[in-house]
C-alpha cells in the first residue's frame, strides 16, 4: 500500500500540477482543491445525504415496483377481458351461423311452400278453366238442342200446316179427346 501511496503523492506533487510551491501548501490550488472536496464529502457524510439518497432510491424503487405490479395485474385483466371476449366473439359468431342456417332452411321451406300454393293455385285456376269451358260447352250444346227443336218445330208446323186441312184437324181433335177419356178412366 506505501508503494501506492508514493507514486500518488509524486503525481500529485509533481511541478506540473502544483499551481505554486509544495503539495502541502495553501498556496496550491489542487491542494486546496483536495481539501474542498474531502470536507464537502465530510459535510454530506454528516447530514447522512446518501441514506437519504438510498431510501430516495429505495422509495422509487418501490413505487416502480408497485407500478409494475399494478401494470402485470392490468395485464392480466385486460388477458382475461381479451379471452371473455374472443370466448363472447366465437358464441356469436356461431350464433349468428346458426341464424343464417336457420334462415336458409326457413327461406327453403318458405320458397317450396310458395311453390306448392302456385300449383295449387294453378290447379284451381284450371279446374275452375276446365269447369268454364264444359259448362260454355254445355250451354252451346244446350243452345244448339234449343235451336234444332226450334227448327225442328217450326219445320213440323210448316209440314203439318201444309197437309193439314180442316176435316183432317177435326179428326185429330176427337181422337185426341177419345185418348184422354180412356187415360182418365
Amino acid at each position: 500500500m506505501r508503494y501506492l501511496m508514493i507514486p500518488l503523492f509524486t503525481v500529485l506533487a509533481s511541478p506540473a500540477m502544483a499551481a505554486t510551491g509544495p503539495f502541502f501548501s495553501l498556496r496550491n490550488t489542487n491542494f486546496i482543491v483536495l481539501l474542498a472536496f474531502i470536507l464537502f464529502i465530510a459535510i454530506l457524510m454528516y447530514m447522512k445525504i446518501p441514506a437519504k439518497i438510498g431510501a430516495m432510491l429505495d422509495a422509487r424503487a418501490d413505487g416502480i415496483r408497485s407500478d409494475l405490479d399494478e401494470a402485470r395485474a392490468l395485464r392480466e385483466e385486460a388477458q382475461t377481458l381479451l379471452a371473455s371476449y374472443e370466448r363472447k366473439q366465437k358464441e356469436v359468431q356461431e350464433q349468428a351461423d346458426r341464424i343464417v342456417a336457420n334462415a336458409r332452411t326457413e327461406a327453403v321451406r318458405s320458397a317450396q311452400e310458395s311453390k306448392d300454393d302456385i300449383a295449387a293455385s294453378i290447379a284451381r285456376r284450371l279446374a275452375s278453366a276446365e269447369e268454364q269451358l264444359e259448362s260454355a260447352r254445355a250451354a252451346a250444346v244446350k243452345d244448339v238442342q234449343n235451336r234444332a227443336v226450334t227448327v225442328a218445330v217450326a219445320a213440323a208446323k210448316d209440314v203439318i200446316a201444309s197437309n193439314m186441312d180442316a176435316a183432317r184437324a177435326n179428326a185429330l181433335i176427337d181422337e185426341s179427346i177419345a185418348t184422354v177419356k180412356a187415360k182418365m178412366h
